[in-house]
């Protein structure tokens, strides 16, 4: 018997029985579009991180100071720490290999005052370069310039967020002085709004100054807090870190790594433990919605053997008038196939739906991989193949005058 008989008988069969089909097919379809539509979530968590990290600065690295010798058990905060110098930041700009961009930072909190309105935030003591290292936009207005820098100057540029809070009724906040707790500063710029980052951290409540005014107008100190670099790409992150390591060794007369009085962390570390956990979320969501795949399959088996056991007088003829054990092993198995088939079609469109219908109404980050769907209509095809094989070959297996007598 062709392939193409075998089809036909199979299709018959389904035709007959439609209402049994379908629900037998409904354990595949929900199964195909929960590992679509789960698998879409996780991506699009991923993507999602991994696009805000990149808008913090994907190749940024951050330097910060590192307290070896903890002090009654208890280590001092970074602003306390005074191992980091200016000289070291000069010398990364100037000696590090694989950095493209450098800047100190110094920073202090306060209330923000521009007549009658105030906003509590920090002002963050910068160089020029901060703002290609950090991805930032000057949208009106200019940013301090090196001058500035090396004279000291109480000008600013501020985010959004400073600006809708100390100027409220929309007037342009360029040119105008406010106070930083009793320190005047003039604003000269307005940054282009970011938002949010995935830390639910406001990045336009932000307030860049001159590191050189903030260092001895408002903390009078000689050190830095941290110093912040970035990478030429991010495949040379590591690299870049490795110079950067051995300069600030140096500088710092310290041969032990053990004994390093400071710390250096990337974007690169924080991408890869933040996108390593949405993976695993992303797998046990998967393996969740898979279950129902297991339990569709189980059903396609015992929707086969009860069909098997109907037919089983009209297998007994087939064989009488010559058709053989493969034969029927091969109808039956077909049958099994087509409904696990239809039903991973069907399912594959309904997960993109879900995926549609989740990215639209609850506002998530959801993304389909095309080897997710062709991922899940492999294994429904391997589910319709494994789970209809055994009652196919039961039906194969059938005495023919012994099927002929089945009542």
């Amino acid at each position: 018997m062709n392939i193409t008989n075998l089809f036909k008988i199979a299709l018959r069969a389904i035709r007959k029985n439609k209402m049994r089909a379908i629900l037998t097919m409904l354990g595949i379809i929900i199964g195909v579009a929960s590992v679509i539509a789960m698998l879409a979530i996780g991506q699009g968590s991923k993507r999602s991180i991994q696009s805000q990290i990149s808008e913090m600065g994907s190749n940024m690295i951050m330097i910060m100071p590192y307290d070896v010798d903890s002090k009654g058990g208890v280590r001092m905060g970074a602003s306390n720490i005074q191992t980091l110098k200016n000289k070291d930041y000069q010398d990364i700009a100037s000696k590090a290999e694989f950095i493209n961009a450098v800047s100190p930072n110094v920073n202090s909190s306060g209330q923000f005052i521009y007549q009658n309105n105030n906003y509590p935030s920090s002002i963050n003591g910068v160089a020029t370069s901060y703002l290609s290292i950090r991805q930032l936009k000057v949208k009106s207005g200019y940013m301090f310039t090196d001058s500035d820098i090396q004279q000291n100057n109480k000008v600013c540029v501020i985010g959004k967020t400073i600006a809708d809070n100390l100027f409220p009724n929309g007037e342009d906040p360029i040119g105008k002085i406010i106070r930083f707790n009793s320190i005047p500063f003039e604003v000269i710029g307005l940054l282009e709004s970011k938002g949010y980052n995935t830390m639910g951290m406001d990045q336009d409540a932000v307030v860049l100054a001159p590191y050189t005014a903030v260092q001895k107008r408002i903390l009078a100190i000689d050190y830095l807090q941290g110093i912040y670099c970035s990478a030429e790409t991010e495949d040379l992150t590591s690299k870049a870190v490795e110079s950067i390591s051995n300069i600030l060794a140096v500088n710092h007369n310290i041969s032990n790594p053990e004994k390093y009085d400071f710390e250096i962390r990337s974007q690169e570390e924080l991408s890869s433990m933040l996108t390593s956990t949405t993976d695993l979320m992303t797998v046990l969501l998967a393996c969740v919605a898979g279950i129902s795949l297991v339990v569709g399959g189980i059903g396609i088996m015992n929707i086969m053997y009860v069909s098997v056991t109907e037919r089983t007088k009209e297998i007994g003829l087939r064989m009488s008038v010559g058709a053989r054990g493969s034969d029927i092993l091969w109808q039956f198995l077909i049958e099994a196939i087509l409904i696990s088939i239809t039903g991973g079609i069907i399912g594959i469109i309904l997960g993109f739906g879900a995926s549609y219908v989740v990215k639209t109404f609850a506002n998530w980050p959801v993304f389909v991989e095309s080897w997710s769907v062709v991922v899940s209509f492999a294994v429904c095809t391997a589910i319709g193949i494994f789970f209809g094989w055994y009652p196919a070959k039961k039906a194969a297996g059938l005495d023919p005058i012994e099927a002929i007598r089945y009542e």
